[in-house]
């Protein structure tokens, strides 16, 4: 158990949310609570105690994000239990990882002996992707590190960075998108009572606000470059990062991205055209989620503008996630409640049309696109457990976020299909808004 908790941290974000420095004392501890436990109770073990003391008190001490802390109850629900007393209880799903019967010191050596020098994703319930995807992270690391070392320059002078750059800030400025006019936004929905308009100028305002921010950003550094102002710090990290063509982090306040600046600029211009559509024409019949600033902010406007609708206090209101079976063409209509949800990805699991549930991702296979999902605002429902796995759905790869922006919205459940709920838990399966 325990070595199992340490060599998750290999996987990334695929282990831990947060890479976790559990210690020889929490080792100890724990089997310090089993001993006692077994010594008073040696008749009827109570299992639930156990796996509480340890899980939450113990190693959960240190845990500071519920999804690490599903991945701790998981593996404590399978280690610590009855099954456990069994001859030859299997550790995982590969014949190689069994709990060996009583026998000679020289028997467990020879066991220990003929255990895999590196451990197989499937050792710890993960996939082969895994490994894959941790793997890739490494090599980008390696290569990042490798540019910062050299520069990131291949030689040449300082005229010829400016002249690079400054052709880059021109064609920043023609593909940069013009400002939406909240104004007109708002006279044309000023008859709209609904939430979901508070939600649109308010995602307005913080677009405009990064397009003048952005524009003016650009011209400044222009005329540093063209010698009429002193380029100031600032100018400096936003000249490097577009020579190096990553988007500037200054420009990164309204929403977080790890996009490289090819990538940043036309996924701008797409956000922009969902406001300017959702502003002119009405509330879009399918919403693109990971297109909005502050997602929670139109999951909550949908709970609010329910609530009213069913003259209900909205802390009563729960999501029941209703995966449809057709594309965006064959959707004609809005819901009644809540809304059509597109373009969210499956990480560490693909989802399978034919039953309508989780199964296994194909290998290479890192990122699986998920169907339009209805978000549909219900009286709150007891959670159900058989069958559903409760998904975490993120705003971007980075599953911590930041202090000032959670990563985490909001839990979607899914049917497991042939699989237990626990395993695409140990697999890390979760939705994301955005791939970087």
């Amino acid at each position: 158990f325990h070595a199992v908790l340490l060599e998750r941290r290999k996987f990334k974000m695929l282990g831990w949310n947060v890479s976790y420095d559990f210690s020889d004392p929490d080792f100890d501890i724990c089997e310090n609570i089993i001993a006692m436990y077994l010594d008073e109770n040696p008749h009827e073990i109570p299992w639930a105690a156990i796996r509480y003391l340890i899980a939450e008190a113990n190693y959960g001490g240190r845990v500071t994000e519920h999804p690490d802390n599903r991945v701790l109850n998981a593996y404590c629900a399978e280690f610590f239990s009855p099954n456990a007393l069994q001859p030859k209880f299997m550790l995982s799903t590969l014949p190689t990882y069994y709990i060996p019967e009583e026998s000679s010191l020289s028997s467990y050596k020879n066991y220990v002996k003929e255990l895999p020098m590196s451990e197989p994703p499937e050792a710890f319930g993960q996939h082969v992707n895994a490994e894959i995807s941790s793997s890739m992270q490494d090599t980008e690391n390696m290569l990042s590190t490798i540019i910062a070392m050299t520069g990131g320059s291949g030689g040449g002078g300082g005229d010829a960075r400016d002249a690079l750059v400054m052709d880059t800030c021109n064609n920043l400025l023609e593909k940069l998108p013009e400002n939406v006019d909240w104004e007109e936004v708002r006279e044309r929905n000023a008859a709209d009572p609904s939430p979901l308009k508070v939600c649109l100028l308010q995602e307005i305002e913080r677009y405009n606000a990064l397009l003048s921010f952005t524009r003016a950003s650009i011209k400044l550094l222009q005329k540093g470059l063209q010698g009429f102002v002193v380029i100031s710090m600032e100018q400096e990290e936003v000249l490097a990062a577009l020579f190096q063509g990553t988007v500037p982090k200054s420009w990164l306040y309204a929403y977080p991205s790890m996009k490289p600046l090819s990538s940043w600029m036309p996924d701008l211009a797409d956000r922009i055209e969902l406001l300017n559509v959702w502003g002119f024409n009405g509330v879009p019949k399918v919403f693109w989620l990971g297109g909005i600033t502050y997602p929670t902010s139109l999951i909550t406007a949908l709970l609010q503008a329910a609530a009213r609708k069913s003259m209900i206090s909205v802390d009563l209101l729960s999501f029941d996630f209703i995966v449809q079976s057709v594309d965006e063409s064959s959707i004609t209509s809005l819901p009644k409640d809540g809304a059509y949800i597109k373009s969210m990805i499956l990480e560490g699991a693909k989802w399978d049309a034919n039953t309508m549930a989780l199964t296994d991702a194909e290998t290479m296979q890192l990122f699986s696109p998920m169907p339009i999902v209805h978000f549909k605002p219900v009286t709150r429902k007891k959670a159900a457990t058989e069958g559903i796995y409760a998904c975490p759905l993120y705003l971007y790869p980075i599953r911590t976020g930041s202090r000032e922006r959670p990563s985490f919205m909001i839990w979607v459940e899914l049917k497991s299909g042939q699989y237990a709920p626990d395993l695409w838990t140990k697999r890390g399966a979760a939705l994301l808004l955005s791939v970087a």
